[in-house]
């Protein structure tokens, strides 16, 4: 397939969809991991800055709960709260809606595969994903030549910067061309910048990279491990020049998640944005959740990848705009 909106492209694209989440399901059934269904609409929201969640309302009886519900940007948080009772693996393929993301490479609602590792670190599960993202690619007569750094030594690689003992200036310098405004930018900034503008275009359009061992100041909802510099255990897999998946051995710590919460928080405020309700029963049942890795995988950037499409509507039944 090479593209184009046209309703016999449409009917192809859904066709591969249907056979990649087949064979998806087959690679977690061989591996006894459980596909369950979580909710979609949450008392609580996504407190990450960098994402805005669709609100509603409920209008039924008030001993339903709070009225105002938030649709999820993941469903992180209900998997994370079955792990706690003792569920074990399991994984949700599923709808996720994200405001304002519209746009060639982005639909406001979009299909993520989610998945969690009871007793495995994230090293142990960037192999599972490798592998699964190896199968759904062989399914469709296709392969990848796989490389793998970690965080540092993919940018001393690339761009020849440490990406801890760096100054600022030293990450500006490379970006200098992109005539990018500088103002409120910090460190974290002017790194993904970086990344975006000067390593994803370097990457193999065809190949799987992960980088692995991320600056504890991205360190999301993922175990920091102590060390100089310390470590955010996450990884991102890139298939070609996309990052496909964000995983991480996950934070089971319910006083460092609350605090995390509250940071974001007054980051949203601070750049003016509402505040988002964190998720309590999280928070109460974090502590019992086990040592575990988690990952999030996009259906579609897969497809547009198999597809070899550049366009997310490509992909899709309907895209946004004639929903």
């Amino acid at each position: 397939m090479t593209g184009g909106t046209g309703q016999a492209a449409r009917h192809r694209a859904l066709r591969q969809r249907a056979r990649v989440q087949a064979r998806l399901r087959s690679f977690f059934e061989a591996r006894g991991v459980t596909e369950v269904e979580t909710p979609i609409l949450s008392e609580a929201g996504n407190t990450d800055p960098n994402i805005e969640s669709f609100v509603t309302r409920f209008d039924g009886p008030t001993g339903a709960g709070r009225a105002e519900r938030w649709l999820r940007t993941s469903p992180e948080f209900p998997l994370k709260r079955l792990l706690a009772e003792g569920f074990g693996d399991c994984y949700e393929l599923g709808r996720v809606f994200r405001n304002g993301e519209s746009g060639r490479r982005h639909n406001p609602e979009f299909t993520m595969l989610e998945w969690y590792r009871c007793g495995w670190d994230h090293l142990r599960l960037i192999d599972e994903t490798v592998e699964l993202v190896q199968y759904l690619l062989q399914g469709e007569g296709m392969s990848a030549e796989i490389r793998r750094f970690s965080y540092g030594d993919l940018y001393r690689e690339v761009l020849g910067l440490d990406p801890w003992q760096a100054s600022e200036s030293a990450l500006q310098a490379p970006l200098r061309a992109f005539g990018i405004d500088p103002q409120g930018l910090g460190r974290d900034d002017w790194l993904d910048l970086l990344m975006t503008h000067c390593i994803e275009p370097w990457m193999d359009p065809m190949g799987i990279l992960v980088v692995h061992d991320f600056p504890a100041s991205q360190c999301a909802l993922a175990r920091v491990r102590p060390g100089d510099p310390p470590l955010a255990e996450r990884f991102e897999l890139y298939l070609g020049r996309r990052e496909l998946a964000n995983g991480y051995h996950e934070l089971n710590d319910p006083l460092e998640q609350a605090g995390r919460f509250d940071r974001d928080n007054a980051v949203r405020q601070m750049r003016g944005l509402g505040e988002v309700p964190v998720d309590r029963r999280l928070l109460a049942t974090l502590g019992q959740m086990p040592d575990c890795a988690g990952v999030a995988l996009g259906i579609e950037r897969l497809l547009m990848h198999l597809a070899g499409v550049e366009a997310i509507a490509d992909v899709l039944a309907y895209a946004f705009d004639r929903a």
